[in-house]
């Protein structure tokens, strides 16, 4: 029964980590390209290497995989300190690896080419990703308590 109730949290953990790129991810890079603060457009659908996954679902998919990473160490933050270390672990985590590991691997400038506007995008997108990924997969948690 508890290998079943971790897996089911994580198998929500990671639909959590999908559904907030598309939602909160995306709705804080919409909110930054309507201000003009960014040019990066939300939803992007331009092909990933090296299968041609449109960006937007490219994404999605490595929410969830951060998300997998989020639910196995959210259970160490009491339930005060859970919602800042969600920011906090959405805005670094993801951001320091898209920045020094991602980036050489594609050939692009570390951290955004240290542009402050690029580096601020990647922290403020990625910590409503964060935030929603944490809120969502609370709510989760939740009604399944709830239905059983």
């Amino acid at each position: 029964m508890a290998q079943r109730i971790v897996l089911s949290r994580f198998i929500l953990a990671f639909i959590a980590g999908v559904i907030s790129v598309l939602v909160f991810h995306q709705g804080m890079l919409a909110l930054l390209h309507t201000i003009n603060f960014t040019s990066r457009s939300p939803y992007p659908m331009t092909p990933t290497a090296p299968f041609g996954i449109p960006q937007v679902f490219s994404s999605a998919l490595w929410g969830g995989v951060w998300g997998l990473v989020w639910a196995a160490i959210a259970p160490s933050f009491r339930q005060k300190n859970y919602w800042i270390a969600a920011l906090l672990f959405g805005a670094l985590a993801p951001t320091l690896v898209a920045w020094f590991v991602v980036a050489p691997l594609k050939s692009q400038p570390l951290a955004g080419g240290w542009q402050p506007a690029a580096m601020v995008t990647g922290l403020l997108v990625n910590g409503a990703w964060g935030f929603g990924t944490a809120l969502l997969l609370s709510l989760f948690a939740r009604r399944q308590v709830f239905s059983r």
